[in-house]
């Protein structure tokens, strides 16, 4: 077992900890039976308090049983933005004992028709936006949907002091009548049937989450979780970061991603925390919204917190309630870490984990963090840094893949048993899961994530790490955004190129005549002073915006895959 990082173990956390072994729907019997009063979600001046909360579950998971005919076992796709409907909808397809598959909002009739036939799912839950990508799919791949419009949540009269928060249209759309000859129901429908569910039945080893990854090497799979396995991160991310009941945590990032799912959802019903949900990210609402409901919490990701930075007059806002802000995704550059720390105070704490992981395998110590750093192994989980090509342990500082296992990994890809085997390796006798991300832990247990095994550089034989290069990149002054991809190099065989968005002013100066030959040699030149030769960027191409998954991460793989059609 790795235990060289226990020296810097957050002072009064114990190193083991009792994760219940129950379902994680009990959390919420126990947080409405211990609160019933208490806001569970705060949304956009509408509270939903934790026994109402249990009420419209319970009532949905009946309808789902005594309507739908989801039995024990079953997978209920559930497609929805950040929202009071996403929490009761996840929670009463537990209740039902059936299977979460979450959905990224943003999918079209194939993507979801693959997600359906792919988990077998044959019910779905969805916001009313995506009528017409689920259509095609009824009577065919799905028997029955319930159709929640956001509106219904929102309150009639919204506090003064939220009263110019922004609503994204999506969710002030009014409720919008079904289209007829359907099985469709709509949510208020589904919830004023009164139907009550059957005896609760599920426990640890029940599956009860399928989250499906990007699929960014062929298609999607599905990550088999248990009850048990995202019990194990619900449980620590509380208790890593000392949240507690009194905390109130801001839920910007979305909830069919593992990050927001475990942090802003399933953590905190498990410690009878408030939330405050945001359907879409909005730097301007979140600054109101931490200011009037004294947020003390906030998980997100680099390009988050690089706009919450750049929010007019934020020296001057009231964020003094904030006791600790953090995430992962992709490394915090130092430079936004700095700026972060002048205007609130506190340091950005690092995470890392995947959606095999369901969210964190390594976290930083609140108390000692380090930049740029995944954190030191999470409660019970034993990390190993292993040669690529031979499987043998590496060192202090020798790069090589991050290999873990713990109580929160996956129990494979679902119906894939092939990829699965080929996820998992036996060192010193136990299973490890193979995270296929390249680092290295430093003398003190911290690790420290160096890029995705296949997104390296190979530069006349020096190998480039483009993570690295694109967190330097963040410190100059012209520099917005930047992505570093592999280009062709007839001498070198690979070199590096940045893709960059410019701040105002140097893309104004990029305008003019020549201008952006100019910009652009200025940060060649710029990042031939501040990096390794080899590193520096070769070519520089200017965009308006780089391309973002749904969680807001950098879509680096589609840059590379344009750049690669120009190399045949």
């Amino acid at each position: 077992m790795f235990t060289r990082h226990h020296a810097h173990w957050p002072p009064a956390v114990p190193k083991t900890l009792s994760i219940p072994a129950t379902s994680l729907y009990f959390n919420l019997v126990v947080s409405a039976t211990r609160f019933p009063d208490k806001t569970a979600i705060h949304y956009y001046g509408a509270a939903l308090g934790y026994a109402q909360l249990k009420h419209e579950v319970d009532r949905l998971a009946g309808w789902l049983q005594r309507v739908a005919g989801v039995k024990r076992g079953d997978r209920v796709l559930l497609d929805l933005q950040n929202c009071p409907q996403f929490v009761i909808g996840y929670y009463a397809i537990l209740r039902a004992d059936a299977v979460v598959v979450p959905v990224n909002p943003m999918l079209k009739s194939d993507e979801l028709r693959y997600l359906a036939t792919d988990s077998g799912a044959r019910v779905a839950i969805h916001g009313q936006e995506a009528l017409t990508e689920w259509q095609p799919l009824m009577g065919a791949e799905i028997d029955r949907t319930v159709v929640a419009a956001y509106s219904d949540y929102l309150p009639k009269t919204p506090p003064a002091a939220l009263a110019e928060v922004k609503r994204p249209e999506v969710v002030a759309a009014p409720r919008a009548p079904l289209p007829s000859g359907t099985a469709m129901t709509a949510w208020t429908d589904a919830l004023a049937a009164g139907h009550e569910p059957g005896e609760h039945l599920c426990g640890p080893d029940d599956l009860v989450v399928l989250p499906y990854t990007s699929g960014t090497t062929g298609n999607p799979k599905g990550c088999m979780h248990t009850h048990g396995t995202v019990m194990s991160t619900a449980v620590g991310g509380g208790a890593w970061a000392r949240i507690g009941t009194d905390a109130v945590l801001l839920a910007a990032l979305p909830m069919f991603h593992v990050t927001g799912m475990q942090f802003n959802m399933n953590g905190a019903i498990f410690y009878g925390s408030s939330v405050v949900m945001m359907s879409r990210w909005d730097r301007e609402a979140a600054v109101r919204l931490i200011e009037h409901h004294r947020i003390s919490s906030i998980t997100g990701i680099t390009t988050m917190i690089v706009d919450l930075l750049a929010t007019p007059g934020i020296e001057q806002r009231d964020l003094s309630s904030i006791t600790r802000i953090g995430g992962g995704g992709a490394a915090m550059p130092a430079a936004v870490a700095e700026r972060l720390e002048q205007v609130i105070g506190l340091p950005f704490l690092e995470g890392y984990g995947l959606t095999e992981t369901i969210a964190p395998t390594h976290h930083n110590p609140p108390h000692r963090p380090k930049r740029q750093c995944a954190g030191i192994p999470f409660f019970h989980t034993d990390a190993r840094v292993i040669d690529v090509e031979t499987g043998a342990q590496r060192g202090p500082g020798e790069t090589g893949e991050i290999v873990v296992r713990g109580p929160q990994v996956f129990k494979g890809y679902w119906k894939k048993p092939e990829a699965s085997a080929e996820a998992f390796m036996e060192l010193d006798g136990e299973r490890f899961f193979r995270t296929g991300d390249l680092g290295h832990y430093d003398e003190e247990g911290y690790f420290f994530i160096t890029d995705r095994l296949k997104r390296m550089i190979n530069c006349a034989g020096f190998k480039v790490w483009p993570a690295e290069v694109e967190a330097m990149l963040y410190a100059h002054p012209d520099i917005a955004e930047a992505c570093i991809i592999a280009a062709r190099d007839a001498h070198r065989g690979e070199t590096v190129k940045a893709v960059v968005v410019l701040r105002p002013e140097a893309a104004a100066r990029a305008a003019v005549a020549g201008g952006a030959d100019a910009v652009a040699a200025g940060i060649t030149g710029w990042a031939r002073e501040t990096m390794a030769a080899y590193k520096v960027p070769r070519v520089v191409e200017f965009v308006e915006a780089l391309p973002k998954t749904a969680t807001g991460k950098v879509f680096w793989r589609k840059l590379q895959e344009a750049e690669d059609k120009t190399w045949t």
